[in-house]
């Protein structure tokens, strides 16, 4: 039911603050006006500031070698825990980050999937219209299993702490989370919507289906006390950038930023800068054609742990690799009754 206009304007409030700007302002207004009055409180910043509730798959450490617990260890008051650093975000602001090395180390290894990007995007084939839902807080959504908190103990200055919910930093926090939120989205993944960890894509083949779909997202957020951030969502487009691709409706392109990050990319002055460059450029390998023989001599490079400088076949090849980024050409989606190859998509010339 629509609220009233007094109730939404009230509403309203709830999505933002105060310092944000007017721009970010008017996407989020788009966002939920796009999403119906209905669908308020799947924005609201107040509920976003709450302990998330207990589910059926709270974030459970299983140590490798452990016995049953026997409750000899209290909740932050351990000897031991892990230290804290602080990295700056792209807006500015700090996250708070606990090295788990240690506890990671020892900790058994959950083996639930998480879906490849291949096969998100193939499902993407042929719609027109998508929207795009983060999840506020991501691993934040989630709790450790009662019990498990003691383990995620960390030191400050200002004494020890303990999380109640999944921290950053975790081994087997993108499995508990992608398994919530598979869990959630069940019915509706592959269908109109798929889901890799807290980014939510949601497409259809028409304005009109689309409406309905973005509701029932919506609506199997709320019922599962989970959030969106308004000013990170996009709603009803016809292209949009997903896990680094830019997703029209019949083809697939690389993220311009990301491309232009290659081409301004430094000569490596070592082993770890040149690890570094391939890696970053190896997500778009499927553009580039005999991507492998282009950068042969750069792998090799790294194999025969050679030297640095670069010597100068290796620097013409550098050279060569971030040409190749520039020409590389779009992708098509193979034909539904063809699956896609897994390293090499069909490619348009």
């Amino acid at each position: 039911m629509d609220l009233p206009p007094s109730s939404y304007h009230d509403s309203l409030e709830e999505l933002w603050d105060e310092e944000e700007e007017p721009e970010e302002v008017e996407t989020m207004m788009k966002v939920v006006l796009s999403a119906s009055h209905q669908y308020l409180d799947v924005f609201s910043k107040v509920k976003e500031e709450k302990l998330p509730p207990h589910r059926t798959c709270d974030h459970h450490i299983k140590l490798e070698g452990s016995l049953p617990p026997k409750g000899f260890i209290w909740p932050s008051s351990s000897s031991k825990g892990a230290p804290v650093l602080f990295v700056k975000k792209k807006d500015g602001g700090l996250c708070l980050c606990v090295y788990y090395h240690k506890l990671n180390a020892i900790t058994r290894k959950n083996k639930y999937p998480v879906p490849l990007i291949n096969q998100l995007l193939t499902a993407l084939n042929f719609s027109a219209i998508f929207s795009k839902i983060y999840l506020c807080g991501a691993y934040n959504l989630l709790i450790i299993q009662e019990g498990d908190e003691h383990l995620t103990a960390f030191r400050t200055k200002y004494g020890s702490y303990e999380y109640l919910v999944i921290p950053f930093g975790l081994t087997n926090a993108p499995a508990s989370f992608q398994n919530l939120v598979n869990d959630i989205f069940y019915y509706l993944l592959d269908i109109y919507a798929v889901v890799y960890l807290d980014e939510i894509m949601g497409f259809s083949k028409s304005e009109e289906e689309h409406v309905t779909h973005v509701s029932t997202v919506l609506s199997r957020l709320r019922a599962n006390n989970l959030l969106s951030k308004a000013s990170k969502c996009l709603s009803h487009v016809s292209s949009v950038d997903y896990l680094g691709y830019i997703v029209p409706s019949e083809d697939l392109k690389m993220d311009q930023q990301k491309v232009q990050q290659i081409l301004n990319w430094p000569p490596p002055i070592n082993l770890k800068a040149l690890q570094s460059f391939l890696g970053f450029a190896n997500f778009y390998r499927c553009f580039i054609n005999n991507y492998t023989k282009k950068n042969s001599s750069l792998t090799s490079f790294i194999k025969k742990d050679s030297c640095f400088p670069l010597n100068g076949e290796d620097i013409s090849q550098l050279h060569q690799l971030k040409e190749a980024f520039t020409t590389a050409p779009i992708l098509l989606y193979p034909p539904l009754w063809r699956p896609m190859h897994p390293i090499i998509p069909w490619v348009l010339y």
